[in-house]
């Protein structure tokens, strides 16, 4: 259970989902149509996902907009029983929402993340903010701090920054990630790129290639209020270089985003 939840609102259920109810009002949309507006959403969390997801009770949907899939998916979400297709404006999107199984959660109604999945509702807020990906974990901190920490960081042999004025980003169940002022990074060995990434606590990424080929780089051009220290610095995959900091080699992590980084898979996205 490491990484979920365990704070005594949180509840189970037999299916092995937890849930935990929300004081947010959580607005969905597809385009300029609301398909969901709520005040009484709650937090989803199924055994094989490491993040959150909302659901609505039904009275909060636009349940004119659903219909039974015709091509419903099978075993993509923990039990579920029911998917529906969504049409607007006769555009349908096929396996947009659904249903879990649970006693508990029989009257709500769970929707696809178009940042997340390329699919479903493309904004999403929580009161008056937009926010991206997937909904932010009430148990999980993100803390950037501005640190006097001498870091190095080795791509290949060769040293493409170093620095002792990095801000550190403390996230719950990631490693520590070194951002790095870009004067104090080889800019010369970097090659921008076209991919970006989206995260919930930080914004959205750009990414820069190393002489390998790989994304092991990333920015925050304009990120969200809480952590706006980290705003324009470079860090690097920990999982995929050697950092070493005040004179310590760190050990490379081992994380999901580690096997991203094989031959057949050169591009990784941002920490979530």
């Amino acid at each position: 259970m490491s990484g979920f939840p365990t704070a005594q609102s949180v509840r189970s259920t037999p299916e092995g989902l937890l849930w935990e109810p929300s004081e947010r009002r959580v607005r969905g949309r597809k385009g300029d149509v609301t398909v969901v507006d709520s005040r009484h959403p709650v937090l989803v969390w199924e055994p094989s996902l490491p993040v959150p997801q909302y659901a609505f009770p039904r009275g909060d949907v636009r349940e004119d907009l659903l219909r039974p899939a015709k091509r419903p998916r099978t075993g993509s979400h923990t039990g579920s029983t029911v998917f529906y297709d969504l049409e607007i404006d006769g555009e349908v999107l096929e396996n947009a929402a659904w249903t879990f199984p649970s006693a508990d959660l029989a009257d709500h109604i769970a929707f696809e993340w178009f940042r997340r999945s390329g699919k479903g509702l493309d904004h999403w807020y929580e009161e008056e903010e937009e926010i991206f990906v997937h909904p932010r974990d009430p148990h999980k901190r993100v803390d950037a701090l501005v640190s006097s920490r001498h870091v190095q960081v080795t791509v290949d042999g060769t040293l493409v920054a170093d620095t002792h004025r990095p801000v550190l980003v403390f996230e719950t169940g990631l490693p520590t990630r070194y951002y790095i002022p870009r004067e104090d990074v080889r800019m010369d060995l970097l090659t921008p790129t076209d991919h970006h990434t989206g995260c919930p606590y930080k914004g959205t990424a750009e990414y820069w290639s190393t002489p390998g080929g790989a994304n092991l780089v990333w920015s925050y051009p304009d990120p969200l209020p809480a952590v706006g220290a980290i705003q324009g610095l470079l860090a690097f995959f920990n999982e995929a270089v050697d950092i070493t900091v005040d004179g310590e080699r760190l050990e490379r992590p081992v994380t999901p985003f580690s096997a991203l980084f094989t031959p057949s898979s050169p591009r990784g996205p941002a920490p979530a």
